[in-house]
């Protein structure tokens, strides 16, 4: 009785302490899952609260960085930099500067340039790496790309530069013409003489300040803002007009056809304009007694229908190399040409932005020895093709009433050329 009682008891007191140790077991359990490993601090990291809502906000790339210099967290736009690759920052001197500031909580910014991804050829990304902490333990970059606004900047730096030099050119002439003058005061040919060349200089200086403040408001103005429909054959019209003295001069015929019943729809002076720098120096280019043609026709394109103008030249040609740049500022085919006939550099980078701000483009065919051709493409005036046809019923009445043909001389103020079929 006694031997059973004290097995009962052993017994008993053996249950307990295995409670006891599994409960101390399952509660030390609980505190060793809860407790921060290592793996844990590199996957799944805590951010400051509000942190990862300023951080997608933000128009700079965005990279976090841990203790162990782990991404914590990186923005799409870090991404598409290649800062980031394989859950590291990929940019070494970035990643020295993360150290720095993580040992002496100093803020540091520095301006790099880095490779293109890809194959790293062309043009290095320009970059702005700013550092700072994030609390005790991270550490945040952002990047700014600095790519584009480099680029503004070398454009206007170029623009300042070559403005001044071709202003110095005719300013600096007209200054020596002027000294000549007075030197020559007692022999009225040679002043006669330099007061022509001072005519011609002032006038080129006039020409270049002209289309500096062309340029100026073609690049900042809305053309459509002030939109109407525009008749084709009135712009070439006034272009033809605009150069029918040079080309007397010179005995260019200038033609056109195609034009009739055809619209664009812009700020007509704009369009002017760019035609007229088209003809003019078709013109300034042409050999004498050689022909410029003006053609235009309605094409068909997905969007809509497009007005192609072309104009036509038979003169020096433009080389493989130089049609590349024809439309950049200031740029000549051929200067000692250019300088001949007060060309300025301006006329066809005027064209390509007036051409560009009414939604078409600028091409251009050429060879060396055969001339070239110029095409604008236009977007068509939709609504003014009913007004084009009640104008055309006007005018058919009125011929009718004058007893004129509609092919009459007065109703045309150039020479009708058929227009290509195929505009090169």
């Amino acid at each position: 009785m006694d031997v059973n009682a004290a097995v009962a008891a052993a017994a008993a007191i053996a249950g307990v302490l295995t409670g006891v140790i599994a409960m101390l077991a399952f509660r030390w359990s609980e505190k060793e899952q809860k407790r921060p490993t290592r793996t844990s601090l590199h996957t799944d990291p805590v951010l400051p609260p509000g942190v990862d809502t300023v951080l997608s906000v933000l128009r700079s790339s965005a990279v976090v960085l841990d203790e162990a210099d782990a991404v914590v967290k990186a923005s799409s736009a870090a991404y598409a930099l290649g800062l980031v690759r394989g859950g590291k920052l990929a940019v070494e001197p970035m990643l020295q500067m993360a150290r720095d500031t993580r040992r002496d909580g100093e803020i540091r910014q520095v301006e790099l340039d880095l490779p293109r991804r890809g194959n790293g050829r062309g043009e290095a990304l320009a970059v702005s790496a700013r550092v700072a902490p994030l609390g005790s333990r991270l550490v945040l970059l952002l990047v700014e790309d600095l790519t584009e606004a480099r680029r503004i900047e070398a454009v206007r730096r170029d623009f300042v530069a070559n403005v001044s030099h071709e202003l110095k050119t005719p300013v600096g002439a007209l200054s020596l013409l002027s000294e000549a003058v007075m030197d020559a005061s007692d022999d009225p040919e040679a002043v006669e003489r330099f007061a022509g060349r001072m005519q011609i200089e002032a006038t080129r200086l006039t020409n270049l300040v002209q289309e500096l403040i062309d340029l100026s408001r073609v690049q900042n103005d809305d053309p459509l803002d002030d939109a109407e429909p525009v008749r084709v054959d009135e712009l070439v019209a006034e272009a033809i007009d605009r150069c029918r003295q040079a080309a007397g001069t010179k005995q260019i015929t200038m033609a056109a056809g195609g034009t009739a019943d055809l619209h664009v729809r812009g700020n007509r002076g704009q369009l002017a304009a760019a035609l007229g720098n088209l003809v003019e120096n078709a013109v300034n280019y042409s050999p004498a007694r050689t022909r410029v043609g003006i053609a235009a026709r309605r094409v068909n394109a997905p969007g809509g229908d497009l007005i192609e103008i072309a104009v036509t030249d038979q003169g020096i040609g433009i080389s493989e190399k130089d049609k590349e740049r024809v439309f950049e500022r200031f740029y000549r085919v051929d200067p000692a040409r250019s300088r001949a006939t007060g060309g300025t550099g301006l006329g066809l980078a005027i064209v390509k932005h007036v051409v560009a701000s009414h939604g078409g483009e600028v091409t251009v065919w050429s060879a060396e020895g055969q001339g070239s051709t110029f095409t604008l493409r236009l977007p068509e005036a939709g609504p003014s093709r009913d007004r084009a046809q009640q104008h055309l019923s006007d005018r058919a009445g009125l011929n009718a009433a004058t007893g004129r043909s509609p092919s009459s001389p007065h109703t045309s103020p150039y020479e009708t050329l058929p227009a290509p079929e195929v505009l090169p």
